[in-house]
């Protein structure tokens, strides 16, 4: 992988995603500042080749693009707030889980002070950057992002979204949406069989290639939700998805039936405004608008 064309980088943040973006850099060949609150946490990138630096400030004094992966929004505007001046004419990429409107508001103020800006969002675990697997996506400045993609590129596939800065957390948490609500309905499986003997570790033997499966059907359903006709056919209706079964299994097994009554939910208000008949993507108007 070709380098950057500025080898000098700076970290702030060394929490366990902050500390694996910094080493992956290291690794590829970058001059690499690290700095956190707690500088005992830069030990092991020093040994690796990074240098540790005393304060915020004289990381972003080292030179080059500044990374920041801090605990949140306040934290960013903590950490760099009194160092506007410093980084003003510099490239800030943030990579702190910020919403998308936190992340507009940091991108209006680094504009404010002069500060050319980029926002991440990244979609792996710390274990996975720099590995197949890892990607990250950004937003914002189309001039940082294409300057600097070799940087950005040692830590996964790096896609960018458009100037608006709110976007790469957008998708982020768009897509942490999907896998959070899928946890939680394997989990129910998980907890429905327990109660059988069954253990977790052999219903995900199951329920692996059964959801992995059922993810071919997203095409299906966005092709519906795209063309706004929950009439078409084909479609599995409403009616038809019908989850009081589950709900008694679940109240049978002695578990909590939250996660399954929350689809019940955006089922039936479709069901009560008529709709029954039409296809189950028809539950995205639920969620479009709030009860």
């Amino acid at each position: 992988m070709s380098i950057d064309s500025n080898p000098q980088v700076s970290v702030l943040g060394l929490g366990a995603m902050g500390t694996a973006l910094a080493a992956a850099l290291v690794k590829a060949g970058y001059t690499t500042t690290v700095w956190n609150r707690s500088p005992e946490k830069a030990q092991a990138l020093v040994s690796q080749g990074a240098e540790a630096a005393a304060t915020a400030g004289d990381a972003v004094r080292a030179g080059g693009p500044v990374v920041a992966c801090l605990l949140g929004h306040a934290s960013v505007h903590e950490v760099l707030d009194p160092l506007a001046a410093d980084l003003a004419g510099r490239t800030l990429i943030n990579v702190t889980t910020t919403t998308p409107e936190q992340s507009r508001e940091l991108a209006s103020w680094a504009a404010e002070a002069g500060i050319a800006y980029l926002d991440g969002g990244i979609m792996a675990v710390p274990p996975m950057i720099g590995r197949p697997g890892s990607s990250v996506l950004y937003s914002g400045s189309a001039d940082v992002f294409h300057e600097h993609k070799a940087l950005l590129d040692v830590w996964g596939t790096s896609t960018w979204f458009g100037e608006d800065a709110g976007l790469a957390s957008l998708y982020d948490l768009a897509l942490l949406a999907s896998m959070y609500v899928m946890f939680a309905g394997f989990m129910h499986g998980a907890a429905m069989v327990g109660p059988a003997g069954v253990t977790a570790r052999e219903f995900a033997a199951l329920a692996a290639p059964w959801l992995t499966a059922m993810t071919g059907g997203l095409d299906g359903y966005a092709a519906v939700i795209d063309g706004g006709d929950y009439t078409v056919e084909g479609q599995q209706s409403l009616e038809f998805s019908d989850l009081s079964y589950l709900r008694a299994a679940s109240a049978e097994q002695g578990i909590s039936t939250e996660v399954v009554d929350m689809v019940h939910r955006l089922i039936q208000r479709q069901i009560d405004a008529g709709h029954g008949k039409e296809g189950f993507a028809r539950i995205i108007e639920s969620i479009k608008r709030a009860a």
